[in-house]
């Protein structure tokens, strides 16, 4: 008696289902929303999961902008830049970052949240964040998606 009742299914890129999601960052803290974003976009969330596979989801983020820190993060969390040179590490807080390009935060935090290789830039390439309300791929007819 050899046979299983059950086979154990590997995803490939050719037999994944990709579906587009939209979700609204307003009022949301940012490191609990980036994770749940991050699982979805691994596909973490559906049952065929295979970790070496971009089997995850399409992900549209809106009001980015209006995103939560909690504490004084938003005064005091600081975003580093360093160019290689002697003298060239930069640093710039949130409240500036959130002025200068508001989508910037949520994006660091959901790509630091997915793997640090091939895949996770493949990945990456799935998410989608706007700081207004409003988003170009209407065409996808994505669900709305609450947290």
């Amino acid at each position: 008696m050899d046979t299983l009742s059950y086979k154990t299914k590997s995803a490939n890129k050719a037999t994944v289902q990709k579906e587009w999601f939209v979700v609204d960052a307003e009022g949301q803290t940012l490191g609990r929303f980036a994770s749940k974003v991050a699982n979805i976009l691994r596909g973490k969330h559906k049952p065929s999961f295979t970790p070496h596979v971009d089997c995850g989801d399409n992900v549209i983020v809106i009001n980015a902008d209006k995103i939560r820190f909690t504490g004084n993060k938003f005064a005091d969390k600081e975003y580093v830049f360093y160019s290689g040179h002697p003298g060239g590490q930069r640093f710039v807080t949130a409240k500036d970052m959130m002025a200068k390009k508001p989508t910037y935060s949520v994006e660091h935090a959901i790509e630091g949240m997915l793997p640090n290789n091939k895949l996770g830039a493949e990945i990456f390439r799935n998410l989608y964040v706007y700081a207004g309300s409003e988003h170009p791929h209407t065409a996808q007819q994505p669900k709305p998606l609450k947290f």
